[in-house]
């Protein structure tokens, strides 16, 4: 993957740019002050940088970054993983992104609307830039651990989630430590509480069926009088009921033949007395399968008062008991796991074993690593001025298992043959920090799978041989990855595959910025501009013309 293409719209000093980009090494030069770190600020913010109102043009309404890659099956996985359309014709990734005069920002990856978060996920995956204050990175021990890592090949995935999953045995054991006077305390309590109702074990939903049968036998005399009463009205020999419908019935049925009106009545009559029947005969099977039981309505007022009591004790209404006892008894269940240490102490134990383990692979992908990414980056340091000087990567056993493993990881240098190795941030001089971070990019380059490479004046500090160096080496990098190398420095320009310019100009619409691709003849005065200054002179344009023979015979070679 490369990037293909730029187009900024209205963007901090730039009105219009349309710039096609090559493959191998791009040098970017141009005077101070005109701008060369613009193309830079844009592919950080079409790449999920945060926007600021402050990049729009003055006068523009909003400022525009579009830029092009070409992908690779990698990109075109993600871009199918978070539901981004794929590219439908050339395998082009388009990204875009729009920031207005008043700060506000949005951006789309193939013509789809796409969040901050999403376009740096993707930059980490396109492009990887290089300031010219990458040396400070190698102070952060997150930093210097990533490079080693990445360098050995090392993931964390593992060893983090052993860690989380240790440390979260740990504080489970030791809050239990920590509680078992409370925990033995509120056990025996709930203990207690489940033993007194344990006399009761009451079921849900029993309370009202106890009310319901108990009503039913406290009642039950009156019951049977009121049954049997009924059926005395009912089925009485002279007076009941019954044979009083029936005699009506047979009064209105001997005058239908006379009144055709009485044959509905008669049915009516029929009907009533059927039913009246029914309720008789239920009755009677009511009254002979009830029966007065002291000993039950005893049974239930023991059981009801046993209910009661315990309500009240631990003032509760009687519905809410049952709840009541089955939570003390899951409670009780889970006090009794958070007092088993055994148990525990085993979980602690096999989560310690468990991180150990993957902790060791680390390290000894670490402690294998070390030395060669040192050899390496010591080797680079030789052509950059440093000669004799010497890299070391230090491997520290930590107080304490950590995160990231059981090491602490410093960078160390000694800039001359003969001095110690000192810890890189306390190396003084500015110059050698910066070739230490250029030898140290140039070394780990190829472990990303960005295949654009980004330097910003990361030369800053060097000169003569070395920066002739530095250039072979942004030369050599740009044959298997596209480089983009803005600098100040001939000797750097001189060896790109493509030179690009950065030209300051003003009008009556104001100052801007443009960038344009040198032609060979353009390409000599950039390089004699940069020698001499403003004045080109011959000599200058001789040692232009010398400097860029040179860096193509050297190249051949």
């Amino acid at each position: 993957m490369s990037l293909q293409h730029i187009v900024l719209r209205d963007f901090v000093i730039v009105r219009e740019l349309d710039l096609d980009l090559s493959s191998g090494f791009s040098a970017l030069t141009g005077e101070t002050g005109a701008g060369k770190s613009i193309l830079i600020d844009a592919l950080q913010l079409v790449l999920g940088a945060r926007a600021e109102s402050s990049v729009v043009r003055e006068g523009a309404a909003r400022a525009e970054i579009s830029v092009e890659f070409d992908t690779t099956p990698e990109i075109l996985q993600w871009l199918d993983a978070e539901g981004f359309p794929n590219p439908a014709t050339n395998d082009q990734l388009l990204l875009r992104r729009t920031i207005d005069a008043q700060g506000k920002s949005r951006a789309w990856i193939n013509g789809s609307l796409a969040t901050a978060t999403q376009l740096r996920a993707l930059g980490d995956r396109v492009l990887d830039i290089h300031g010219q204050h990458a040396w400070q990175s190698l102070t952060r021990p997150d930093a210097v651990r990533g490079l080693l890592d990445a360098y050995a090949g090392v993931t964390l995935q593992s060893l983090t989630q052993a860690w989380a999953h240790w440390r979260q045995a740990m504080q489970t054991l030791q809050d239990a430590r920590n509680a078992q006077t409370t925990l033995q305390e509120e056990r025996e309590r709930l203990l207690w509480q489940i033993t007194e109702v344990d006399k009761l074990s009451p079921g849900l939903g029993e309370w009202d069926e106890l009310n319901s049968q108990h009503t039913r036998l406290s009642n039950a005399q009156a019951l049977m009088d009121a049954a049997q009463n009924a059926i005395d009205a009912l089925e009485d020999d002279d007076r009941g009921a019954l044979r009083l419908l029936s005699k009506a019935q047979d009064v209105l049925q001997s005058q239908t033949d006379v009144e055709p009106e009485f044959s509905s009545l008669v049915d009516v009559m029929a009907s009533s007395l059927a039913q009246a029947a029914d309720v008789a005969h239920s009755l009677n099977t009511y009254l002979g399968r009830t029966e007065l039981d002291p000993a039950r309505l005893q049974t239930l007022d023991d059981r009801m008062s046993l209910w009661m009591s315990l309500a009240r004790r631990f003032k509760r209404t009687p519905q809410e008991l049952p709840a009541l006892y089955q939570d003390w008894k899951v409670r009780l269940s889970q006090l009794d796991a958070a007092t088993d240490l055994e148990a525990l102490e085993a979980a602690e134990a096999k989560a310690a074993t468990a991180y150990q383990a993957q902790a060791r692979k680390v390290s000894q992908a670490r402690a294998q690593a070390a030395p060669q990414l040192a050899t390496a980056i010591t080797q680079a340091m030789q052509g950059l001025g440093m000669q004799g000087g010497r890299f070391e990567v230090q491997l520290d056993k930590t107080e304490h298992p950590t995160a990231s493993g059981l090491e602490g990881i410093t960078f160390l240098v000694a800039g001359h043959p003969g001095s110690t190795p000192r810890p890189v941030g306390k190396v003084a001089s500015g110059g050698e920090l910066s070739r230490i971070a250029l030898a140290i990019a140039v070394t780990t380059s190829a472990l990303g799978t960005a295949q654009t490479l980004i330097f910003d004046e990361v030369d800053s500090g060097v000169g003569g041989a070395v920066a002739e160096t530095v250039g072979r080496l942004m030369k050599q990098l740009g044959q298997d990855r596209q480089v983009l190398a803005v600098t100040h420095l001939p000797q750097v320009a001189a060896c790109a595959d493509h030179h690009l310019v950065v030209s300051k100009h003003s009008d009556a619409q104001g100052t801007s910025s443009q960038v344009t691709a040198l032609s060979a003849d353009a390409r000599v005065n950039e390089i004699a501009r940069m020698l001499g200054g403003e004045k080109v002179s011959d000599t200058t344009l001789a040692h232009a013309r010398e400097m860029l023979q040179t860096s193509v015979k050297a190249h051949k070679k």
